[in-house]
């Protein structure tokens, strides 16, 4: 008996302990001077924070004895009055957010032995002018030097293969950039809003673009690329994918009312048009299958658009801000719309839903204004939430008696609205949950 009382104790102690053994625990923070800093499991320091105000600061190879190796997330982050810092020999990496919003951070000397730098690691660094990237760099992380407005002129090393999403984006002073032969990947929106940027050379290296990489920016005139690179392709000033026939980029800074987009193409890439408000007609193949997340938003200019049959996708915001759309036929081969796609048409007084659409996604037709009427199909499953919020010129539409799911506030805002539902439909339930107008159907009509 005690035998089997003293197994019992074991067990639920084991029960107790499991749980707290699972969870990784905090490591222990150690200071020296004005820093503090953790000990990494290869017993090197990673700085976490820093106490100090001075204006220039060389950090130390060594806290208490032990190397430095790293700079931890958020360590020296909106350290407003630091103007100068010099890292030591033997940091390997910076971590995310590391000297986010160092405002007044003019000059910093990476050591070559930096191999990565992190997330957001220098974003919005305004005052940085100039940064020697170290010759062993690999890696640089999202937004890393986001909105570092006085950075004029960056070298990348032969050593970096990736640049991740957003890295250089809004930096509206950099006029020149010169990618390595080493570079492999390009992220999303890679220099978006980069003003001043008016010529960049893409490396043969090269395998993955993201969504437009020059998004916005409102100088660039010449993306060169070799004729023979192996995934990339110009024509006509536009560059393309190869491995996935991908309408990459589509300059902000052309002013031509209309494009054709080649015969071939089968997707238009994220970000492809995004604001290129001076196309007032585009032409898309029969080729085409889908169209990604903001392809065509802001596009203002833009009147009407016949997409093809082919077309199974379109992303979320893909026409979002396209005041000037008055007319759009979405093809017999989409089932569903992505979320906040026609956002804010304001000139949008007709469209035309396909029979086999079974979803209409989140605030999809969100203040179209100028839409008075819509014809939705009977095979529609899905209203989301806010698919027609601030539609305040919709005076009448039919609910099909087989939807199964309609979102809150799908309605809110269309004050002029009557509302057509089958007796006993989930509509008609919905419509007095939340006090719409609504009439019912003839079940014979």
């Amino acid at each position: 008996m005690k035998k089997l009382l003293a197994l019992v104790l074991c067990l639920m102690l084991a029960l107790a302990v499991c749980p707290a053994l699972a969870e990784k625990a905090e490591p222990e923070t150690f200071a020296d001077g004005d820093f503090t800093y953790v000990v990494l499991d290869e017993g090197t320091a990673e700085i976490s924070g820093y106490t100090g105000d001075a204006t220039s600061l060389e950090i130390p190879a060594e806290l208490n004895g032990i190397p430095v190796a790293a700079i931890g997330e958020e360590a020296f982050s909106e350290c407003s009055g630091l103007t100068q810092i010099t890292l030591p020999d033997g940091l390997t990496r910076i971590g995310d957010f590391a000297f986010y919003s160092c405002r007044m951070l003019a000059q910093i000397t990476l050591p070559d032995s930096v191999t990565s730098i992190g997330k957001s690691a220098f974003l919005d660094c305004f005052s940085l002018a100039e940064i020697n990237f170290p010759d062993r760099l690999e890696s640089i992380g999202a937004t890393a030097f986001s909105d570092c407005g006085r950075l004029t002129r960056i070298v990348l090393p032969e050593s970096l293969t990736s640049i991740d999403s957003a890295a250089f984006s809004f930096c509206d002073g950099l006029e020149q950039i010169t990618l390595p032969d080493s570079l492999t990947t390009m992220g999303d929106k890679l220099f978006m809003g980069c003003n001043s940027l008016s010529q960049i050379v893409l490396p043969d290296s090269i395998i993955s673009v993201g969504a437009n990489p020059f998004c916005r920016c409102a100088g660039l005139t010449d993306i060169q690329v070799s004729p023979d690179h192996p995934t990339l392709a110009i024509v006509d000033g536009v560059l393309f994918s190869k491995p996935d026939n991908r309408l990459v980029c589509y300059p902000y800074v052309f002013t031509a009312e209309s494009y054709a987009v080649p015969k071939g193409v089968q997707l238009i890439g994220n970000n492809a048009f995004t604001y290129c408000s001076c196309l007032t007609q585009i032409t898309l193949p029969d080729s085409l299958t889908g169209i990604g997340n903001d392809a065509f938003s802001g596009c203002s200019g833009l009147t009407q658009m016949m997409l093809p049959d082919g077309v199974e996708t379109i992303g979320p915001n893909a026409f979002s801000g396209c005041t000037g759309l008055s007319e759009i036929t979405l093809p017999d081969s989409l089932t569903s719309t992505g979320d906040y796609t026609f956002n804010g048409c304001t000139g949008l007084t007709q469209i035309t839903l396909p029979d086999s659409l079974t979803r209409i996604g989140f605030r999809t037709f969100q203040d179209c204004s100028g839409l008075t009427q819509i014809n939705l199909p009977d095979a529609l499953e899905k209203i989301g939430s806010g698919a027609f919020k601030g539609c305040s010129g919709l005076t009448q539409i039919n609910l099909p008696d087989g939807l199964t799911d309609i979102g809150d506030g799908a309605f809110e805002g269309c004050d002029n609205l009557t509302i057509s539902v089958g007796r006993d439909s989930l509509a008609a339930q919905y419509c007095e949950e939340n006090g719409l107008n609504y009439t019912i159907a003839d079940a014979n009509g």
